[in-house]
């Protein structure tokens, strides 16, 4: 090689030094830096006299991941080329700041095979890796934030992807009527807006700031309560102990000033100008501040949950709705009646459809019944007040309940083709619409009759507690177009405990359905305690501390109306029978001391006696029981039913069920097994009947 050659070479080598866009380092076979180029990131600034002649491991004690040294001593020995791996550390020249370079690495040999050292080119990646990481951290945020409808779920994991990543503590505050369900109006709040700690987070590992779930407000005048005025962000850069408005709210002023925080960002929660919460961001263990491009980040990851928060919310709202809605539809205090005692629990959890209704019936019976309509949400809500209203209608008819269930079944087929969801909260159609047990007791004879349209069956505790079997055939649910429900009967002694519960009582996460059954038993096998104490304890032992579905439990404990109460007498099919049942029934009513009701009762059952006379079959029997009201009864072996009739002024009859109707505060008809009763109850004047 000639001198122009070396004069040539040496140019271009200078060259490659001063006009390289990237870092350039020559070292010797001892790792020592012989040569640099003044582009090479984490030494500009520094006299060359402080690198030449370096160690690579003195130039990069601030840089952490892969030993640096390793791999050039891996490098130098083996030729190994390194290429494009990542460092990440402090450099010298600047040691306050994060930086990311990207090193490669090879090793320099003579033409003859000498090794004459290493060559290292460092390029500072820094803004691209921190774009790469917010890219990153943004699908993080939408792979994880929402999974749920939960709102205090979907805040927490906001805070899981917001530290440590970007901040080092965040909290997220929502609003109080957020979290209720309530509704809310657009625009700036005031400082004073109830709010709930929803999440917080911090790699310090403990809470700051108001408790979870507690009730607080924001002070006045501080970053805080000027996001609410305005619903703007607030970037908070130098934060000082003496700062002003860290004393207007010293709840959160205090453990700012105690973790020694520099900056922070509070970021409305906010969707279509409807603010929801607020987050606040946090940065102390880190130096770095918050900065612009650090406010828009968080923005937009806030802005995404906002989005998840406003379907919790809108969630917890539709289930707020369908709970009033569903307890607005259950019955009111359970009647007192002859025939049971009742206590029950009604927890309704889940906004579902489950329900109960105790319903007194002709000649003193009554009916009880549990329901549990599929899905959750308003529609299931609504669909339960249609199934209860419908049933008790039927319930009054004084079907039997095998029939009932029938007739019920054709309106719940009905509703399955015709219901639509409306609400976050409704499920896909299922494939049934409800099921439902419904059990009638007579006091009188103690008659207990009882269907069921695929709903668990009840239990049934005799006077001492012990288990009392009663088979009762399980139909289709309701609107699974099975149909055909049997009826089951069986006489029941004074004092026998029903048990009628939905599936969200036993059927609890964790727990076999037969297993909690079995415990049921055991807890209600205490004849002498109270029915709502029996209640409490089932709830207490066998639902979870958070249940997801709604649980009724009706409990009643029958009871067998007194002979000297009931007094029946059978009538043949003659006109001249109808005085007879007059003084019949005026010697009874004396001798229940009642002689007030004399007049009227004798005039009701005058009438009756002759309607079945007329047009009915067979021998008349006439039964009167006193219970809380005073119930006439007039029954026959025809099965038609009777029709009242409007008569005009100038029709001779016709004229009968009218005065029933008129003279009693309920009356009706029942078909039986041989025929049908007519039936009329009066109000006792003084009370009822003990």
């Amino acid at each position: 090689m000639d001198g122009d050659d070396k004069r040539r070479d040496s140019a271009i080598l200078d060259a490659l030094f001063t006009q390289a866009p990237h870092g350039l380092f020559l070292c010797d076979t001892e790792l020592r830096v012989v040569r640099f180029n003044s582009a090479a990131p984490g030494v500009r600034g520094i006299p060359p006299e402080d690198v030449l002649g370096k160690t690579i491991a003195e130039l990069t004690e601030g840089f952490t991941g892969d030993p640096i040294v390793t791999l050039a001593e891996d490098a130098l020995r083996t030729g190994t080329v390194v290429r494009d791996r990542l460092i990440r550390g402090r450099p010298l020249a600047d040691p306050d700041r994060d930086m990311t370079v990207s090193l490669s690495i090879f090793r320099l040999e003579a033409a003859d095979g000498e090794i004459l050292g290493l060559a290292a080119i460092v390029e500072d990646v820094t803004e691209r890796e921190a774009a790469l990481g917010r890219l990153d951290l943004l699908h993080e945020a939408r792979q994880s934030i929402g999974t749920s409808l939960d709102a205090y779920r979907t805040a927490d994991e906001l805070v899981d992807v917001l530290v440590p990543r970007l901040a080092d503590a965040a909290a997220v505050d929502l609003l109080d009527d957020a979290l209720r369900g309530r509704p809310l109006r657009p625009g700036p709040l005031p400082a004073d807006t109830p709010l709930r700690r929803a999440a917080f987070r911090s790699v310090l590992g403990r809470d700051q700031g108001p408790r979870l779930g507690e009730l607080n407000t924001f002070g006045a005048h501080t970053p805080y309560s000027q996001v609410l005025n305005d619903l703007t962000p607030r970037l908070i850069t130098d934060v000082d102990a003496n700062d002003a408005w860290l004393g207007a709210d010293p709840e959160r002023g205090g453990p700012i000033v105690s973790a020694g925080v520099h900056s922070l960002v509070v970021i409305p929660l906010m969707l279509r100008e409807t603010l929801l919460g607020v987050a606040a961001l946090y940065r102390f263990e880190r130096p770095e501040l918050f900065d612009d491009m650090d406010l828009a980040l968080s923005t937009e990851l806030v802005t995404k949950a906002a989005l998840h928060l406003n379907n919790a919310c809108s969630f917890a709202r539709e289930r707020s709705v369908a709970t009033a809605l569903q307890q607005g539809l259950m019955p009111g205090r359970a009647p007192e009646l002859t025939a049971v005692d009742t206590a029950y629990a009604y927890l309704p959890e889940g906004a579902g459809g489950d329900w109960y209704d105790v319903i007194p019936l002709s000649g003193a019976r009554v009916a009880l019944v549990v329901g549990d309509v599929a899905g959750h949400g308003i529609e299931a809500a609504a669909t339960m007040g249609q199934l209860r209203t419908a049933l008790r209608t039927l319930a009054l008819q004084d079907l039997e309940p095998g029939e009932l269930l029938d007739q019920l079944d054709e309106t719940a087929t009905f509703l399955t083709r015709t219901r639509t969801p409306v609400g976050h909260g409704d499920e896909a159609s299922s494939d049934y619409l409800a099921t439902c047990v419904c059990v009638v007791y007579d006091p009188v004879s103690r008659l207990c009759t009882a269907a069921r349209a695929g709903h668990p069956l009840p239990v049934v505790l005799g006077p001492d507690g012990s288990t009392m079997e009663f088979e009762i055939p399980n139909g289709p649910p309701l609107g699974a177009s099975g149909g055909g429900y049997a009826s089951a009967t069986a006489t029941l002694p004074e004092s026998t405990l029903l048990a009628l519960y939905t599936n969200g009582l036993v059927s609890t996460p964790g727990r076999d359905a037969a297993n909690s059954r079995a415990r049921l038993q055991q807890i209600l096998a205490q004849p002498e305690e109270s029915l709502g104490r029996l209640c409490d304890s089932a709830v207490y032992e066998l639902l979870p501390r958070r249940p997801t579905d709604d649980a009724v439990l009706l409990l009643a404990r029958t009871r067998a109306l007194p002979a000297d109460r009931v007094t029946s007498w059978t009538l043949p099919r003659d006109e001249s029978v109808v005085a007879t049942a007059r003084r019949l029934i005026e010697h009874q009513l004396q001798a229940w001391h009642m002689p007030d009701t004399v007049f009227t009762t004798e005039l009701i059952v005058s009438e009756l006696v002759t309607n079945a006379i007329r047009y009915g079959q067979g021998p008349i029997e006439l039964r009167v029981i006193l219970d809380r009201t005073l119930i006439c009864e007039v029954s026959d072996a025809s099965s038609t039913s009777p029709h009242m009739r409007h008569a005009t002024a100038t029709d001779e009859g016709g004229r009968g069920l009218f005065i029933v109707m008129q003279l009693s505060d309920r009356w009706g008809t029942r078909t039986t097994g041989d025929g049908k009763t007519i039936w009329s109850e009066q109000v006792i004047q003084g009370g009822a009947a003990r």
